[in-house]
C-alpha cells in the first residue's frame, strides 16, 4: 500500500481520502482509527475553560466525586462524571482499568504485573497507573483486539 501525503493551504479544510479497490476490514479499521483520534472535551482549570483534544489524554481519574483529566504535563477538571467518559470514549482507544481510572492505550509504553493479580500501566510520560484485578480480564481482550 502506498502513502501520499500532500500540503495544502491554510486556508482549506484538511481532509483524509482513501483510495482502495474495496471497502474490506482493513479500510474500515483505518477509518475507525482515525475517528477515534478526533474530538475534543471542554474542560476547566484555574476557573478557566479550555478545549482538549482527545488523543492529548493519558488518563482520567475521578477522585472524591471530581473527575481530572491527565494531559502530558497538566491536569484539568471536568464536570463530566468518569462514566459519562466512558460512555463518549466507547470504540475509541480507552479502556477502564479501575473503579476510578480511563486509561488511553495510545498513550501506554508498557505493562508490567504487579502484586495480587494486578497490573501497572507504565505512560509515555512516565507516570504509573494501577490495572485492578477486576478490570485485567478487559484489559488483556482490548490488547489482543488491537
Amino acid at each position: 500500500m502506498e502513502i501520499q501525503i500532500r500540503t495544502i493551504d491554510e486556508t482549506k479544510k484538511e481532509y483524509i481520502e482513501i483510495g482502495c479497490h474495496k471497502t474490506d476490514e482493513k479500510v474500515q479499521e483505518i477509518v475507525r482509527f482515525i475517528k477515534s483520534r478526533q474530538g475534543c472535551f471542554e474542560v476547566n482549570r484555574d476557573e478557566k475553560q479550555y478545549q482538549i483534544p482527545i488523543v492529548d489524554i493519558y488518563y482520567i481519574e475521578s477522585v472524591d466525586e471530581r473527575t481530572f483529566l491527565y494531559l502530558k504535563d497538566d491536569c484539568y477538571e471536568s464536570r463530566k462524571r468518569l462514566y459519562e467518559f466512558e460512555e463518549v470514549l466507547s470504540g475509541r482507544q480507552f479502556i477502564r482499568i479501575s473503579k476510578s481510572v480511563i486509561v488511553n492505550m495510545m498513550k501506554i509504553s508498557a505493562i508490567k504485573p504487579a502484586m495480587n493479580g494486578r497490573f501497572f500501566c507504565q505512560l509515555e510520560n512516565g507516570e504509573k497507573v494501577i490495572v485492578s484485578r477486576k478490570y485485567v480480564p478487559d484489559l488483556k481482550e482490548k490488547l489482543k483486539t488491537n
